[in-house]
């Protein structure tokens, strides 16, 4: 059977809730899962959403999605693809639908004149980093992600 990636569309926000989930509770972490299908149709599918997804397909199933936008290096001048979230059902982990999404996002930023493309890994997920290392991918070795959420956002805003 055949895999396909094709542009997700606004009918897909509910199978993307679907996968964000499965891919929360794989990272220990659907408690903090506070998206809906109103959100995401918003957020991804709003007309002045900078956010894209794609979804992947085997035999006109779905097996997996990926969400990503794109942001600015200053030292490049040029945008970067950053991937957000990628995510591929168990059962079709091995068939080669990561490495095809993966792919998909590195010509839509070799297209778009993109200095970079880049993502985020949890430094548990052995599999995912070993699979990364195996396409050519660098780990960050001088950087760590900081984010403001919730009530320190709020409250930094505010002050």
């Amino acid at each position: 059977m055949s895999i396909v990636i094709r542009k997700a569309k606004r009918e897909d926000s509910t199978l993307i809730l679907r996968f964000v989930k499965e891919l929360a509770r794989y990272e220990k972490a659907e408690h903090e899962v506070f998206a809906t299908e109103s959100l995401i149709e918003n957020s991804i599918f709003g007309k002045d959403s900078s956010t894209k997804a794609i979804i992947c397909e085997k035999g006109g199933e779905p097996i997996g999605f990926a969400v990503y936008f794109f942001n600015y290096s200053t030292w490049l001048g040029k945008n970067g693809l950053y991937l957000e979230d990628l995510y591929v059902s168990h059962s079709e982990r091995g068939s080669g639908a990561g490495k095809l999404l993966l792919k998909y996002l590195a010509k839509v930023a070799v297209k778009k004149d993109c200095g970079r493309f880049e993502w985020s890994v949890l430094d548990w997920n052995e599999p995912a980093i070993k699979f990364y290392e195996s396409l050519g991918a660098k780990p960050k070795s001088e950087w760590l992600g900081y984010q403001l959420t919730g009530e320190n956002l709020q409250s930094f805003a505010e002050s």
